[in-house]
């Protein structure tokens, strides 16, 4: 008599492969290795990420937490098959929040989520978070891979990621101190960063074109898969230089959106578009989707990453010193009394 009896199953059968992410986390640990920094702990692989504020390093250290994702962009890599560069777009949404308040970021954490672990793709995730932490002075200090059959399709993934920073007390920058007079100057995206990709990927199905199209000195794929900008080190060192009044990260609500949050109740932005320059590829996204100038300011970054407000006296040096870290910037806008609100004429 043959035995009916069906074969017991595993996780494996299931379709997670535990074996698969402990190789993962022996991969990538060098990557997090490199990123350490002065207030480190511990080790990849524990239960949580250990860090120390580094003796003597505060005097009334304030921490400054943000968490962010990199939204539909990830559409972008799938179809790409290029994983490299949007762990920096991960790190880079998280670190540019924690810097406006004037925070240094400490650690960074960061969560994958796959349907099936392919450990090739994640370690090139990975590592491009590792670039990003390395950019931004962070510590990786830990994270989480998570397998969910089912949930997403092969080859796809979800990545969310988490910083700590730490500012003094007494100099969190938070809009207060902007007032009538103050100069408002823009720091140059290096492409669309991280927001608005839903109607780039509705432009790309209306306008039938390819990623393999040439663009500029590359191609239309790789121009939108460009990482966003890490602001922390120019900032950082700026912050040093002159007393800075405002920072604002130009992400998803474009530039009039983010910088009326830090503006005071009594302040009103007034800028001026043609104070900058816009990148290319906004430019094709306008012609190519028909989108008119207010949904296009609405949505993208429009060629600011970061938006900084000083007084006047300040500028000058405000433009040397980003200067000399490399950021292209502009006096785009000035501060005059009225209500919050920022016009762009």
């Amino acid at each position: 008599m043959t035995s009916s009896r069906k074969p017991p199953l595993t996780y494996l059968d299931a379709g997670v492969d535990i074996a698969a992410g402990d190789r993962l986390v022996d991969r990538i640990r060098p990557l997090a290795a490199s990123t350490q920094r002065p207030g480190s702990l511990g080790k990849i692989g524990g239960f949580g990420g250990l860090f120390e504020l580094p003796p003597g390093r505060f005097r009334a250290p304030v921490l400054v937490s943000g968490t962010d994702g990199v939204g539909t962009k990830l559409k972008l890599a799938f179809e790409m098959n290029r994983h490299h560069t949007i762990g920096i777009d991960l790190v880079a949404m998280c670190v540019n929040d924690v810097v406006v308040c004037g925070a240094e970021p400490l650690f960074f954490l960061d969560y994958f989520a796959t349907g099936g672990l392919e450990s090739a793709q994640a370690e090139a995730v990975i590592a491009g978070i590792a670039e990003g932490c390395l950019q931004a002075g962070a510590a990786l200090i830990g994270g989480e891979t998570a397998e969910m059959p089912g949930l997403y399709r092969t080859g796809e993934y979800d990545l969310a990621g988490f910083c700590v920073g730490a500012v003094e007390k007494d100099q969190i920058i938070d809009g207060n101190a902007i007032s009538d007079g103050d100069l408002v100057i823009g720091i140059g995206s290096s492409g669309l960063h991280s927001n608005g990709y839903s109607l780039v990927h509705a432009v790309l199905k209306r306008s039938a074109a390819d990623l393999t199209d040439a663009f500029g000195d590359s191609t239309l794929g790789e121009t939108l898969l460009t990482p966003t900008r890490i602001y922390v080190p120019a900032l950082l060192n700026l912050i040093q230089s002159v007393p800075v009044h405002g920072i604002a990260h130009i992400t998803g609500g474009g530039i009039a959106g983010n910088l009326k949050r830090v503006l005071p109740e009594h302040c009103r932005a007034e800028l001026y578009r043609a104070n900058w320059p816009q990148p290319a590829i906004i430019d094709w996204l306008q012609q190519a989707g028909d989108i008119d100038d207010d949904e296009l300011l609405r949505t993208f970054n429009c060629g600011l990453g970061m938006v900084v407000v000083v007084t006047a006296e300040q500028a000058s040096t405000v433009l040397d010193v980003l200067n000399r870290h490399g950021e292209q910037s502009f006096i785009v806008g000035k501060i005059c009394t009225g209500p919050q609100s920022v016009v762009i004429v």
